[in-house]
């Protein structure tokens, strides 16, 4: 009996606990077998009776004790129950809101930027008086759709016709409104200065700059206007004194040698030295290798995907173009420079028979709006890419956006230049060639780049094409979902340099 009542307290059969009475009544009414009943009638009968008869005192202590055991066992079984839990939807819940803040805390986790919002004289009246910043022609269409240009229709029947509304032609001194608009709309923007790693300066300075560089009676006064006055106002911002300028930074949409005027009748902007702007990184289409806060990025090309499919789709349009010619140059002489090594490339080209393809681009044959360049480096294995007036030129990047392999002459044209965006190995995704033996005729360029394998040439082909979402800056204002391009990569390096200058080893001076 106590084993059957245990078992209904623990759950076995019944988990109700019966109440007493049933418990007397189930005692008292036990069936027995019919055996069972001869014998206890036989020996137990006369002797059990009167003890367990409801009359007898003892019968009812011994129930109450038997009473009180089992609920004492019941109770002991119920105690965890009356603990509060977790309940299962709450704890789901709050895993939801801890991975939706750890996923936020994830995209912005190297840093948050804050965009100054500087007056309109420094970026968008710069846009607004575009007739007026070349002393040739208006800039409004080059500057149009955001800086990306006009689109680029004569490209039809060359590329893939789905891919021509990712193509315009742009102009190669728009960086600073490309990260602008990509800046301002940014997933890790903030509007509070106070909870920002980077501090970005919204200044168009090459574009400012640009209209006093061919006009020979502009003053030292008149080129560095515009910095002068945005240093004024930038020196006065709390965040930039806490930091000394440290944690700021700029993008100049030219060489970095348009900025370093040394003396007031010199070319360019004195602005790279003006002591405001001394601890300022600074992005350029061409860096000084020696100058820290120098940063090369990459030149813009027509090519602004709108998607990661355009990026893989393009990828294969030139991973299989046919290639009919060895090399290519597109270029011109520069016969105002003594021993012109242009013109050495030009001639080796012309006497290379088919295997060179040329494109003069003497005038303005090759300014934005020809089709013949893009062609001619989707036709060539290798594209040569000697210095342009300054050590680097964009057609870096329209030769390896066409899959083409450059071929340099000059260590600081690529290799010292754009570190964050290019292949650290370079033999891997390029040629370097000595000058020096070209010039005095103990090379050729053509029998350097015969002695590669059909197999090396493609290997250094797939390493271009692996890196073309590096070097191109996407359509949307907020990037490519899935892929980094050219703006991503800078930003990146850009928070990964303002942790390192935060590490106790690196030495900062005011």
């Amino acid at each position: 009996m106590r084993v059957l009542l245990l078992q209904q307290c623990i759950g076995v059969s019944n988990p109700k606990t019966p109440p007493p009475e049933a418990i007397v009544s189930l005692m008292l009414s036990i069936p027995k077998s019919p055996e069972a009943q001869v014998s206890s009638k036989a020996s137990f009968s006369t002797i059990l009776q009167p003890r367990l008869s409801p009359q007898n005192p003892r019968t009812w202590i011994i129930f109450s004790v038997l009473i009180i055991q089992i609920l004492l066992l019941c109770n002991l079984r119920t105690v965890p129950s009356s603990i509060p839990s977790p309940h299962p939807a709450t704890t789901t819940a709050d895993e939801a809101t801890v991975h939706r803040t750890t996923r936020a805390l994830d995209q912005c986790g190297s840093g948050k930027i804050f965009v100054y919002d500087l007056p309109a004289t420094f970026n968008h009246q710069i846009l607004q008086n575009c007739d007026n910043l070349n002393p040739w022609s208006s800039r409004c269409d080059a500057l149009s759709n955001d800086g990306l240009g006009q689109p680029s229709a004569a490209l039809a029947g060359l590329i893939p016709e789905d891919l021509l509304p990712a193509w315009h032609w742009t102009d190669q001194f728009v960086t600073e409104i490309i990260y602008h608009n990509r800046l301002i709309n940014h997933k890790c923007r903030v509007t509070e200065p106070e909870s920002a790693t980077a501090f970005y300066i919204p200044f168009y300075a090459g574009l400012a700059v640009g209209k006093y560089l061919w006009i020979n009676s502009s003053t030292a006064g008149e080129r560095d206007r515009h910095c002068d006055m945005m240093l004024r106002w930038i020196t006065n911002q709390p965040y930039f004194k806490r930091s000394n300028g440290w944690d700021h930074f700029i993008t100049m949409g030219r060489i970095t040698w348009d900025f370093r005027r040394s003396k007031d009748h010199d070319w360019g902007s004195s602005c790279i030295y003006k002591p405001g702007i001394r601890n300022v990184t600074r992005l350029l289409i061409e860096r000084n290798p020696w100058d820290y806060f120098d940063v090369g990025v990459p030149y813009p090309t027509g090519f602004h995907p709108r998607s990661k499919s355009d990026i893989t789709r393009w990828q294969e349009f030139v991973r299989w173009r046919p290639r009919h010619t060895l090399f290519c140059f597109a270029g011109a002489p520069r016969r105002a420079f003594p021993n012109d090594f242009r013109g050495v490339l030009l001639s080796q080209c012309r006497h290379s028979g088919e295997s060179c393809r040329e494109v003069n681009c003497a005038g303005t044959r090759c300014s934005n709006g020809t089709s013949a360049i893009l062609e001619t480096f989707l036709d060539s294995d290798f594209c040569l890419q000697p210095r342009g007036d300054s050590f680097t030129r964009r057609s870096i990047f329209d030769c390896m956006v066409a899959g083409s392999i450059p071929v340099f002459f000059w260590r600081r044209t690529a290799y010292f230049q754009y570190q964050w965006f290019l292949p650290a190995e370079p033999e891997s995704y390029s040629v370097f060639i000595d000058r020096n033996a070209v010039k005095n005729g103990s090379l050729t360029v053509k029998a350097v780049l015969e002695r590669f394998s059909r197999e090396e040439v493609r290997k250094m082909r797939e390493k271009v094409i692996e890196y073309i979402p590096r070097l191109v800056y996407a359509k949307s204002k907020h990037g490519l979902e899935g892929v980094k391009d050219a703006f991503d990569v800078a930003i990146e390096g850009l928070f990964a340099r303002f942790k390192e200058q935060e590490q106790p080893q690196f030495h900062k001076w005011k």
